[in-house]
């Protein structure tokens, strides 16, 4: 999506962490059942960072240069930043006990509440420090790796994910699930398929969010930029990752849903908001 150039960014709530010095040794910040659970929740493996404890932490930086819509056209992290800016105001006004996340941008690895992460867990949400951790060479790995067009939206599409695993913290939706069961119909593909789906509600509404001014943050969505969005989402679907690791496709596994089921419930969250994701009442 495009920025109108004149929108006022309030970039405060992200920052980029130095590069870090290496994984230090003492214990993590949580368990190993802790990390195991918590992998579970995510969809990422966060389980081999036990022995090692956190990471340590290079300086936190706010964004330079990023004030205006104009800024977070030129790309880099004050796109990602005037993206939270929206999608942070967006969520305000659909939530009446809405509080806010932090989103840090890192390189290689870093410590976080859930304890030490590195760019292999790719994007995440720790609800222990309610936090949206990026490595942000992810998003080269997303064309590389897994095969995604790329563009503004993709990268969008991503922090909106993971606001979305933040709506479902501060509002009890991660409370009392069965996330050690895997599959298609599973709580935790549930779980990630409704972060798609507040991804999309985000999305459907962004060029109507405005900034302190009453300026929109973003112009209207073209189909090309929805197209990088579900491109993305589809890209990280489990029976595409699992296809393309060539040890063949198997539902039964599957934490976070196939291509196909993450852009059905971003689609979903598109068109009709977030009333219209509730994964958890419906046959995926």
């Amino acid at each position: 999506m495009t920025f109108n150039d004149n929108a006022k960014i309030n970039s405060g709530r992200t920052r980029r962490r130095g590069r870090t010095g290496g994984i230090v040794a003492g214990g993590g910040v949580v368990g190993v059942v802790a990390l195991f659970l918590l992998s579970q929740l995510l969809g990422v493996d966060l389980t081999g960072l036990a022995g090692g404890g956190g990471a340590q932490n290079g300086s936190d930086e706010s964004i330079a240069n990023c004030e205006t819509g104009a800024d977070a056209n030129a790309g880099g992290d004050c796109r990602l930043a005037s993206a939270g800016d929206s999608i942070d105001t967006y969520w305000a006004g659909e939530l009446p006990d809405y509080r806010p996340t932090d989103v840090v941008l890192f390189t290689d690895q870093t410590d976080t509440g859930c304890g030490g992460a590195t760019s292999a867990v790719g994007p995440f949400y720790c609800p222990a420090d309610e936090t949206i951790y990026i490595d942000t060479s992810f998003f080269d790995e997303l064309s590389t790796r897994f095969g995604a067009s790329g563009g503004p939206l993709a990268e969008m599409y991503v922090l909106a994910h993971e606001w979305g695993h933040h709506i479902q913290n501060i509002s009890g939706m991660m409370e009392g699930l069965d996330l050690q069961t895997t599959g298609p119909q599973s709580d935790g593909v549930r779980l990630e398929v409704q972060a798609d789906c507040y991804a999309g509600a985000w999305a459907g509404e962004a060029s109507t969010v405005p900034d302190d001014s009453g300026t929109p943050f973003l112009e209207e969505i073209t189909s090309e930029q929805l197209a990088q969005a579900l491109s993305a989402a589809a890209a990280v679907g489990d029976d595409r990752i699992q296809g393309s690791a060539g040890g063949g496709v198997n539902p039964e596994t599957w934490t976070h849903g196939s291509s196909e089921q993450r852009q059905q419930w971003f689609t979903t969250g598109f068109e009709g908001g977030p009333a219209a994701c509730d994964t958890f009442g419906a046959a995926l």
